[in-house]
C-alpha cells in the first residue's frame, strides 16, 4: 500500500470478465478455451491512477475466493490502499461472460458462480464503510463511483451513503456512467437503455456529481442530447461533463470551456477492454494535481483543458496495446513518450 494518503476513492465492482472464445458462447465452452481477466470499472481506474502515480482507494467487496485473492494480490502489488476491501465469506466474487462476435464485439451476457445469495460486490456493506470512511476521505479530492452498484438494495445503499459523506467532506464526485442492463436483469437486453426504475436511482448521482463521464448513447438516454455544455446547462449544480464516442471525437464542456478532440490512434490495437476507464484515471490524475481547495470551483484555461483530455486519452488507447483492462495500463513516462511520438 502506497505510503500517500489516497487524493481519489474508487468505489465500486471488481469482478472476473471471462472472455468466450470468438463467436461462442463462454457459458458452454471449456474453461480452457475461455480468458478470464480481472476488470471491473473503479477497479480498472484504482489500478491506473496507481499506476500513473495518484495515491488511491478501492472501497469494495469480494469473495473469500481464489478471485478474491488474486484481487487482494494484484492492487495491492499496484499499491492501492485497500482499507476499504470487505471481504465476504458467503457470497463469491463476481464472473461476468462476455461473448464475442468473430469482430470481437463484446455483450455482456450474465454471470457464473452464483450459489444462491448472488454475488460479494453486491452485498457491499455500509457497516463496514462508516469507521474507516474519516481515514480514507482525510487528505482526498475526489470520489470515483458507477452506476452498477445501484442494482443492489445494499450495494445501492452504501453507495448513496459515500456520496453523501463525500459531499459533506467537500470531495468532488466523479461519476462514470458505466451502463451495463445485464447488472440490473440478466434477461435483459444488452444493448437496452436503461428502465424508468434505473433513471430513478440514477438521478440522485447525476444531481451530486462534479464530472460526468458518459458514452454518447447514455447521454442520449439520460439527457436526450449528446451536447456537454447542454447536458451541464440542464443540471442545478452545472458539471463537467465528457461525452465519449468510441472512435469519435470526445466531446467536453470543463470549467465552462466547450470543446471535442479526435481520439488518438494507438500504436496498435490488441484489445478495447478498459479503454475508457484508462482514459477516466487519466482524466482524474491531471485532475487532482488542478483541484483547488475545498468549497473553490474549478478554474482552468482551455488550453489546459484540452491538455488535460489530450492526457486521458493517450492512456486510453495505450491501454488498446496489449490484452485486458488492467496488464497494458501505462506509465505516466509511458504516456508523455506517447504524446512526445505524436508532435514529432
Amino acid at each position: 500500500m502506497s505510503d500517500s494518503a489516497p487524493q481519489v476513492l474508487c468505489l465500486g465492482e471488481a469482478l472476473v470478465d471471462r472472455l468466450g472464445p470468438l463467436g461462442r458462447d463462454p457459458a458452454t465452452a471449456a474453461p480452457q478455451d475461455c480468458d478470464d481477466r480481472l476488470g471491473g470499472a473503479p477497479a480498472n481506474v484504482a489500478c491506473a491512477l496507481a499506476r500513473l502515480g495518484t495515491p488511491v482507494a478501492f472501497i469494495g467487496r469480494l469473495g473469500s475466493d481464489v478471485i478474491g485473492k488474486n484481487f487482494h494480490e494484484m492492487l495491492s502489488n499496484r499499491g492501492v490502499d485497500l482499507r476499504g476491501l470487505q471481504i465476504d465469506p458467503h457470497r463469491p466474487s463476481r464472473v461476468v461472460l462476455v461473448r464475442r462476435d468473430s469482430s470481437g464485439e463484446r455483450v455482456f451476457q450474465g454471470f457464473a458462480g452464483d450459489r444462491g445469495e448472488g454475488f460479494a460486490d453486491q452485498a457491499l456493506n455500509q457497516t463496514g464503510l462508516d469507521p474507516i470512511w474519516c481515514a480514507l476521505a482525510a487528505e482526498a479530492r475526489w470520489l470515483l463511483v458507477g452506476t452498477i452498484p445501484l442494482a443492489s438494495e445494499a450495494s445501492s445503499s452504501a453507495l448513496l451513503s459515500a456520496v453523501n459523506q463525500a459531499e459533506r467532506d467537500g470531495l468532488r464526485i466523479a461519476l462514470d456512467v458505466n451502463w451495463r442492463p445485464t447488472f440490473w436483469d440478466p434477461a435483459a437486453d444488452p444493448l437496452a437503455g436503461p428502465p424508468a426504475q434505473a433513471l430513478a436511482l440514477m438521478r440522485p448521482l447525476l444531481e451530486k456529481a462534479g464530472l460526468i463521464k458518459m458514452a454518447r448513447e447514455e447521454a442520449q438516454w439520460l439527457f436526450n442530447s449528446s451536447d456537454p455544455a447542454e447536458i451541464s446547462a440542464s443540471l442545478s449544480q452545472q458539471p463537467d461533463v465528457l461525452v465519449t464516442d468510441g472512435g469519435h471525437p470526445v466531446r467536453w464542456f470543463v470549467a465552462s470551456h466547450s470543446g471535442s478532440m479526435a481520439v488518438l490512434a494507438p500504436p496498435q490495437i490488441v484489445d478495447t477492454t478498459g479503454a475508457g476507464d484508462a482514459f477516466t484515471a487519466g482524466l482524474l490524475h491531471q485532475l487532482v494535481a488542478l483541484t483547488p481547495s475545498i468549497g473553490q470551483p474549478l478554474e482552468l484555461s482551455a488550453a489546459v483543458v484540452e491538455q488535460v483530455v489530450r492526457y486521458a486519452a493517450a492512456c486510453g488507447a495505450l491501454v488498446c496495446a496489449g490484452a485486458g483492462a488492467i496488464d497494458p495500463q501505462p506509465l505516466p513516462c509511458r504516456v508523455v513518450e506517447f504524446l512526445e511520438q505524436l508532435d514529432s
